[in-house]
């Protein structure tokens, strides 16, 4: 994709949203001169505090989507939660109109070396100890799944930055057939059920997260999950950027990557094994799931040219975030742990394996996403008493329960 001139233009903005993110790339058009209509399922009143924010002149055409709305405009720009199959952005496409999300103006704008991060589990977690991590030596800013953090927020400030590290979500990705900029460094964290409901199956998920890496070249650098089943779809896909490897067991001599040993990180660089950091009693306290973010966190930063002595004075400052096992109260007898952010069971599965036992209280429970718990009933019914399960209501409650009572 070329980079987009929206001066003039007539650019439809297919659904604005509450969370703020649709508020931002409206403001960024509207100073790029564009010609803006809005459009969303919802009225007026429920999106007044977001319409309040908007600096400029627009139209709104709200209470649902029209298909003259995309024929009086040039550009479409989709909101994340829209779907790449909604009925309206296929007129789109068979009218030939050009359609872009937050994602992909941000990249064709942002010219600056950038870092992007995917996957099931770990993303924002990965993206802000890389983050963490390039502050060594750059004015280095994360990017997406944060309202502090906005893709055309950030893109507003670049010329206060170095450089970007930027979390990319399977629903932006959909959208980048056309998106020609690539990550000096791509990482994808893992793969898991999840979105099934967008993406029909894992597999059709798994290679929506492969266009993280499709237009990278020969000097750019992607990381991969030694450890994760999927991981062979993607290099069956032949990437054509140098290849990496992280894993919490062995990895093999002939593997350039990192990989984890008795307190230590390995690195492995043209068949040479040679110990990086000293992560003694970091997964003990933090569990394994965060050591396998530190693994993935420090190779990238080190390939975008942090020392690994400055990774290594780094890590006792890494930043942990909110919802994400969030310590939130603690005193002689309880601890609460805010975990609301594991929206899969993998991250049920990880929180249970660091904090269940039997005088863990655990409230779960919410919407459906098409996931399977078969393997998360089972730690649970391993580490949970049944008197300390607490559900809240939601479509995906009654499948627990019954997945629960079966045992």
């Amino acid at each position: 994709m070329d980079k987009l001139d929206f001066k003039n233009k007539k650019v439809l903005v297919f659904g604005l949203g509450i969370l703020g993110g649709g508020v931002a790339t409206t403001n960024w058009l509207l100073r790029q001169g564009a010609k803006i209509t809005i459009t969303d399922l919802k009225n007026k009143d429920y999106l007044q505090k977001s319409l309040a924010k908007i600096t400029g002149k627009y139209k709104l055409s709200l209470w649902g989507h029209k298909k003259s709305d995309i024929d009086a405009n040039e550009i479409i720009v989709v909101n994340p939660d829209v779907s790449i199959e909604n009925e309206f952005i296929k007129y789109a496409r068979f009218k030939n109109k050009t359609i872009v999300n937050e994602a992909s103006i941000f990249l064709e704008n942002f010219e600056k070396p950038f870092i992007a991060v995917t996957g099931t589990r770990g993303k924002t977690t990965t993206v802000n100890w890389i983050n963490h991590f390039l502050k060594t030596k750059f004015k280095a800013s994360p990017v997406g799944n944060s309202t502090d953090y906005q893709f055309l927020k950030i893109l507003n400030r670049r010329n206060r930055l170095d450089a970007a590290v930027i979390e990319i979500s399977s629903f932006h990705l959909e959208y980048f057939q056309n998106v020609q900029s690539a990550p000096d460094v791509a990482v994808i964290t893992n793969i898991y059920q999840d979105h099934l409901n967008r993406h029909n199956t894992i597999k059709n998920y798994a290679l929506v997260k492969a266009n993280i890496f499709k237009n990278q070249n020969k000097n750019q650098n992607l990381i991969l999950n030694y450890d994760d089943k999927w991981t062979k779809l993607f290099l069956n896909l032949k990437p054509k950027s140098k290849i990496w490897f992280f894993s919490l067991d062995f990895l093999s001599s002939s593997l350039n990557g990192i990989y984890y040993k008795k307190d230590s990180a390995i690195i492995n660089i043209n068949k040479k094994q040679v110990k990086v950091l000293n992560l003694s009693g970091f997964g003990k306290k933090y569990g394994r799931h965060n050591l396998q973010n530190l693994l993935v966190s420090s190779l990238t930063a080190h390939l975008f040219g942090i020392r690994w002595s400055d990774i290594q004075k780094s890590i006792k400052s890494l930043p942990f975030l909110k919802f994400r096992q969030e310590e939130i109260y603690k005193n002689k007898g309880l601890t609460i742990i805010n975990d609301t952010a594991a929206t899969s069971p993998e991250g049920g599965i990880a929180a249970l394996n660091r904090f269940g036992g039997r005088d863990t209280i655990l409230i779960t429970g919410g919407t459906d996403r098409d996931l399977d718990y078969k393997e998360w009933c089972r730690i649970v019914f391993k580490k949970i008493s049944p008197e300390n399960l607490i559900f809240i209501s939601g479509s995906s409650t009654d499948q627990m329960l019954n997945l629960l009572k079966n045992k």
